[in-house]
């Protein structure tokens, strides 16, 4: 029907869930230390989404290959009406991004980013 959570760990919770919220507008839903894990769990709501992120910590998580590409998911992509705009947010965060390029079969606009652990982020340009 539709995609319902992703679920990113990260290697320094308070970190990424700074980056999530303060940086990309996401807001908690809930969020609860699981005990027997030694992880937290955070629910964070997507703005203008019903889809969520699930962020999670655990202890010693073993670093995320995306350089050079490997194989399974490739990225996270969050759709933005205002491209520039939004740059401007992430620029204002001290978030580096790639040179804005146009889709050669949309005619959109579209950048990558990275959270704090690198995990490549996209923003698309919809009308």
């Amino acid at each position: 029907m539709r995609i319902h959570h992703v679920a990113i760990i990260a290697s320094d919770y308070e970190r990424s869930r700074d980056f999530y919220v303060r940086v990309l507008g996401c807001t908690v839903i809930r969020e609860v230390f699981r005990e027997a894990r030694q992880s937290w769990k955070c629910d964070l709501a997507i703005p203008g989404d019903s889809a969520c992120i699930e962020l999670f910590s655990f202890p010693n998580p073993p670093p995320r290959v995306s350089n050079p590409e490997a194989a399974g998911l490739r990225h996270l992509a969050f759709a933005t009406k205002d491209l520039a705009a939004t740059l401007k947010h992430l620029e204002h965060c001290g978030v580096a991004y790639e040179a804005v390029r146009v889709d050669e079969y949309t005619g959109a606009k579209f950048t990558f980013f990275k959270d704090p652990d690198g995990l490549p982020l996209e923003l698309y340009e919809v009308q």
